[in-house]
């Protein structure tokens, strides 16, 4: 489908809050879908967008769980908490690394949106990915434009 020449008609954003348990992925698919479903745009984007510094947003593997445990094995080898080459420790020994992990998944992403859903593949689903020990309340913003 061909969308030259077909004008911007919606944009809507609303927020949604994630209550984490501490570090690990949680899947936030779902609100999103019905974010997209409600903005009434069939065709266009989804952008998800975090305002924290110590979490970040992914698209993976939403079947096998062994793969979000791999993914925090692979990161605590990677990103260690407590590493002494690291001075910023204002709030514990997984500040910084929880920034670290931060900058190097990302707080956002965008998502095509084709027939009125994301358009992700079969396997695929968004998480918020906690980098903190404790647990938090996260602020989620999602912007859906199209048509």
């Amino acid at each position: 489908m061909s969308t030259r020449g077909l004008p911007l008609r919606h944009i809507t954003q609303s927020d949604i809050t994630v209550h984490t348990r501490g570090r690990g992925l949680v899947e936030i698919t779902a609100p999103v879908v019905e974010a997209v479903a409600a903005s009434g745009v069939g065709l266009g984007l989804v952008h998800v967008f975090t305002t924290h510094t110590s979490c970040s947003l992914l698209i993976g593997e939403n079947a096998d769980p062994t793969v979000r445990d791999d993914l925090e094995r692979w990161f605590a080898r990677a990103v260690p908490d407590g590493d002494p080459l690291f001075r910023h420790d204002a709030e514990g020994p997984d500040d910084m690394p929880a920034h670290v992990r931060s900058i190097l998944t990302g707080v956002d992403l965008t998502v095509p949106v084709h027939g009125g859903k994301p358009r992700l593949g079969t396997w695929q689903g968004i998480y918020l990915w906690e980098h903190r020990h404790d647990p938090h309340q996260r602020r989620i913003t999602l912007t859906v434009l199209g048509h």
